[in-house]
């Protein structure tokens, strides 16, 4: 009896390898953790054999890494859509932070959480969580610069008005592990913190236009921040 000839098996494109290994790897990172992360489960996911894996990444670390960047890239550009740029700065502001509240962005506070206390241990991480922290607090800047030269905002400082807004918005991603739904307070800090460094009226953000629905890639390593 002949046996049947096998499929011929094809090679992907190493860029078109490469990106599948990084969505792989971000998924399981959103989904378990980044500590959980192996060589070994982002082959099993693929149907490949570990050796493959190493052949693009030396190492895990270097791959967490690089999955980390580019899912908080992606977040940012979820969250600031360069699409919207021509939008006035209020606007822009206002749904960035109600875009922040939706759940989501829940997974991404999670992982933002998770890269922040491994960064501890892991130098190159470290490194790329401050690095993709420093180009969030750039954009965010430069919206609120804008506003103030265009008279919707008025602060001496827009750098430091962002760093205290995102510093609320990382405090309440602390909280991100809890699976109950937010306190109703909670949600209103960050427009409460963001319209006082501004020097808006109470409801001054918040009686802004909402947003639409914004889908949170399921692939965070797919495209180009907070919250593998």
């Amino acid at each position: 009896m002949t046996s049947s000839p096998r499929a011929p098996r094809t090679r992907k494109d190493p860029v078109q390898r490469r990106t599948e290994i990084l969505q792989t790897a971000g998924r399981l990172a959103l989904e378990h953790g980044l500590e959980r992360v192996t060589m070994k489960s982002v082959a099993d996911t693929l149907g490949v054999r570990p050796g493959l894996i190493s052949h693009y990444f030396a190492t895990i670390d270097l791959l967490l890494c690089e999955a980390f960047e580019s899912a908080a890239s992606q977040e940012r550009e979820a969250l600031l859509p360069p699409a919207e740029r021509d939008l006035e700065p209020r606007e822009q502001l206002a749904r960035f932070l109600q875009r922040i509240n939706d759940p989501q962005f829940l997974n991404l506070g999670r992982l933002w959480l998770n890269a922040r206390h491994l960064s501890r241990y892991r130098p190159r991480l470290r490194q790329i969580v401050a690095e993709q922290e420093t180009i969030t607090r750039n954009a965010l800047t430069v919206v609120i610069r804008e506003g103030v030269r265009t008279g919707d905002f008025i602060t001496d400082d827009p750098e430091s008005a962002c760093v205290v807004i995102l510093v609320v918005i990382d405090g309440l991603d602390s909280y991100s592990n809890d699976d109950s739904a937010p306190h109703p307070a909670t949600v209103d800090l960050v427009f409460t913190i963001a319209e006082r460094e501004l020097g808006l009226p109470q409801g001054g953000l918040r009686g802004s236009t909402s947003p639409p629905r914004t889908s949170t890639p399921e692939s965070p390593a797919s495209g180009s921040t907070t919250a593998v």
